[in-house]
């Protein structure tokens, strides 16, 4: 990971005002898009940004134990800075994913190839720090790689979701998918270098492990 000092688009502010947690409105099985479109509860354009969502909370279980990580290693201080990052950047992704994309407004929070491109210099710079891989590996070196790995295969049902949706509708965002492809890379480097810096040895994938 390095400093990266790109600009960034210059996006609305969110225009929210949560008084209420709960209006009723989805009993019926239905939610509205950001346009005000209605659709029921299990379309594929809810599904799709809903497993966002859920790929945003277990990146703040891993940021919490970057956190706790911090203070011993430098690179857990950068991947925190970068965890936070990428967690408004799905928050940005969702906005475009909840949006019908004849709806979408050019100042609506989004995800760019700016954004795109920032995950490729980030895993680029964290893979020249590890050892070239042999095999396939085992999650399992430490509490937070496993803890990346977990968010990598949602990011991967994620990108699935957003490939679907990009065929059913095909005016989506291209940047929707590449960024989720992207960000599924980026938490697998992110996953084998917490282990290397924690001094943790990688499981690889041994098809002949507990042979006779």
């Amino acid at each position: 990971m390095s400093d990266d000092s790109t600009p960034k688009r210059e996006f609305a502010d969110p225009k929210l005002a949560i008084n209420r947690v709960y209006t009723r409105r989805g009993d019926g099985g239905q939610t509205s898009l950001v346009s005000g479109e209605r659709r029921d509860k299990d379309d594929l354009r809810i599904a799709c940004y809903g497993t966002v969502d859920e790929l945003n909370a277990f990146l703040g279980h891993a940021l919490v134990s970057a956190r706790e990580l911090r203070g011993n290693h430098a690179a857990m201080g950068e991947l925190t800075r970068a965890l936070v990052r990428v967690q408004h950047e799905l928050f940005n992704l969702g906005s475009l994913l909840a949006t019908r994309p004849d709806a979408v407004r050019e100042t609506q929070p989004q995800v760019t190839s700016d954004d795109i491109e920032r995950l490729e210099r980030e895993i680029d710079s964290a893979n020249e720090q590890l050892p070239a891989l042999r095999s396939f590996v085992l999650p399992g070196g430490s509490r937070l790689s496993v803890e990346l790995h977990v968010a990598r295969t949602v990011c991967r049902r994620a990108e699935r979701l957003a490939v679907t949706l990009a065929r059913a509708e095909p005016e989506t965002s291209a940047a929707a998918v590449g960024y989720l492809n992207r960000l599924s890379d980026a938490l697998f480097v992110w996953s084998r270098l917490v282990d290397v810096v924690q001094g943790r040895s990688e499981a690889l994938w041994d098809p002949n492990h507990g042979a006779a």
